[in-house]
C-alpha cells in the first residue's frame, strides 16, 4: 500500500510512525519481507560523515561606524572572498591560513565559530563616499554575526572510486597517503547507511529536501557540482561509479561542532569533515527494496592514483563488504583497505535523526523539485594554442 508524505508526517505528529536506521531495516525486510516490511516502517534514516571539500559558509559581519567595505578579508589570517556586498563574504573550507599553510584553514575557523570561539577579523579597503573606513581588525564569535551559513555546493558523493598506487613513490592526496607499490587501499563512505545509495533514482530527494546537517535542520538547496546520475549502473540502479552529489545549507547558528571538523591531509590540504542525515520515506515497495541495500551488493572501482591524468585504470570491481572487510585481493596480493569516512560518527547522525523524529521535532519535506537523471559530466578543454 502506498503512503504520502502527509500520512506519514501525520503518524509523526501523533506518535505512531516507525522509523528505524538504514542498517536496522536490512534485518526487517530478512524477517518481513519486501511487501509488509514497507508497510511497518515509515520512514528511514541515513547518514553519513566524511571529508566534503566542496563546503563553505557565507556570513554577513554587519557596519561598524563609520561603515567599510571589506575587499580584503581575512579570518585568523584565512582569506575570504571579498568580491560580495560591503560586509558580506563566503569562506572556502580549504582556504589555508597565511602564517600556518595548510596545518588551519577555513573548515577550522567554521569549526572555530561554531565551537563559541572568538575569531579574529581582518579587513580592508579602497574606501568610497558611503563606505569611508578603510580597514578593520577586530574579534567576533558567532554570535556577533547577523547571519552565518554554511552552503556547500557538493557533498555526500552517491558513490565514489576507492584508491591504490601502482608507482614506486608515496602519493599525498584527497584519499589520504597512498603508499607505493599497492601497499594500502583508502576508500570513503559509509556504505548501506549513505544517504544516495539508499535512494538511487533520487526517487525522494531533491530540492528542498530537509536534513540533518551538522547537527542542525538544513536542506538540499539543489543538485550539488559534478551531478553524474549518467554514472555506470548495474541492474538494479545502483552506481558502480562516482554519482550524484548534492548542494546543502543550514545555519550554523544551531549547528554541534561535534558534526562539523576540520582536516588536514599531509602535503595536499585542508578539508572539512561534514556530518549529513537524510530521512527516506517508505513511500511503496520500491523504496524499501531500496533501502534494504547491503554493503555485500553495492560495488566501486580500485583507481590507480599514481596515474595523472583524468580518466584513471581501474584494478578492480569491489563490494564495500569487501573493502570494509580490512584487505582486498588483487591478483592473489592481499592489501589492506581504511576509510576515510567514519562510520562510527555516521551510525551516531543516524540515530540522532530518527530521534528528532519520533519526538516529533523534525518532519519529511517533499522535495520541491525533483532532479534530472541521466545528466553526465563536462570536462575542461585546454587550448594549448593559445587564446581563440
Amino acid at each position: 500500500m502506498a503512503k504520502t508524505y502527509q500520512e506519514i508526517n501525520e503518524k509523526i505528529a501523533r506518535g505512531e510512525a516507525v522509523i528505524v536506521t538504514a542498517e536496522e531495516v536490512i534485518d526487517i525486510v530478512k524477517e518481513r519481507g519486501i511487501k509488509d516490511a514497507a508497510e511497518y516502517v515509515d520512514v528511514v534514516t541515513t547518514a553519513t560523515f566524511g571529508p566534503m571539500c566542496s563546503s563553505g559558509a557565507f556570513i554577513n559581519f554587519g557596519h561598524s561606524d563609520p561603515p567599510i567595505r571589506m575587499g580584503e578579508i581575512h579570518l585568523n589570517d584565512v582569506e575570504a572572498y571579498g568580491g560580495l556586498a560591503a560586509v558580506d563574504t563566503y569562506l572556502g573550507a580549504t582556504q589555508p591560513s597565511g602564517d600556518r599553510g595548510i596545518e588551519y584553514g577555513g573548515a577550522h575557523v567554521i569549526h572555530d565559530l561554531i565551537a563559541g570561539k572568538e575569531v579574529h577579523l581582518v579587513a580592508k579597503s579602497q574606501g568610497t563616499d558611503c563606505y569611508p573606513r578603510k580597514s578593520i581588525d577586530t574579534w567576533v564569535t558567532l554570535d556577533d554575526l547577523n547571519e552565518a551559513y554554511l552552503f556547500n555546493p557538493r557533498n555526500i558523493y552517491q558513490n565514489y572510486n576507492a584508491a591504490i598506487n601502482t608507482s614506486s613513490r608515496r602519493l599525498y592526496t584527497y584519499m589520504g597517503i597512498l603508499q607505493p607499490n599497492m601497499r594500502n587501499i583508502t576508500y570513503s563512505t559509509s556504505g548501506e547507511l549513505s544517504p544516495l545509495l539508499n535512494d538511487p533514482l533520487l526517487k525522494t530527494i531533491g530540492m528542498g529536501t530537509k536534513i540533518f546537517i551538522g547537527g542542525a535542520q538544513g536542506y538540499v538547496s539543489w543538485m550539488g557540482t559534478q551531478f553524474n546520475t549518467a554514472c555506470t549502473r548495474d541492474e538494479k540502479g545502483y552506481p558502480t561509479a562516482p554519482g550524484a552529489t548534492l548542494a546543502l545549507i543550514g545555519n550554523m547558528k544551531e549547528m554541534n561542532p561535534k558534526y562539523i571538523r576540520g582536516a588536514v591531509y599531509e602535503k595536499y590540504g585542508t578539508s572539512m569533515f561534514v556530518g549529513v542525515g537524510i530521512p527516506i520515506p517508505i513511500l511503496n515497495e520500491e523504496m524499501m527494496t531500496f533501502v534494504s541495500v547491503e554493503n555485500k551488493d553495492l560495488y566501486t572501482n580500485i583507481i590507480d592514483y599514481s596515474v595523472q591524468k583524468k580518466s584513471k585504470p581501474s584494478l578492480k570491481k569491489v563490494s564495500y563488504e569487501e573493502l570494509r572487510s580490512g584487505s582486498v585481493d588483487i591478483n592473489g596480493k592481499i592489501i589492506k583497505t581504511s576509510p576515510m569516512s567514519s562510520l562510527k560518527m555516521a551510525r551516531e547522525i543516524a540515530a540522532e535523526l530518527n530521534h528528532w523524529i519520533k519526538k516529533g521535532e523534525f518532519y519529511l519535506q517533499e522535495p520541491i523539485i525533483s532532479f534530472p537523471m541521466g545528466n553526465s559530466l563536462k570536462g575542461l578543454t585546454i587550448n594549448e594554442g593559445g587564446l581563440r
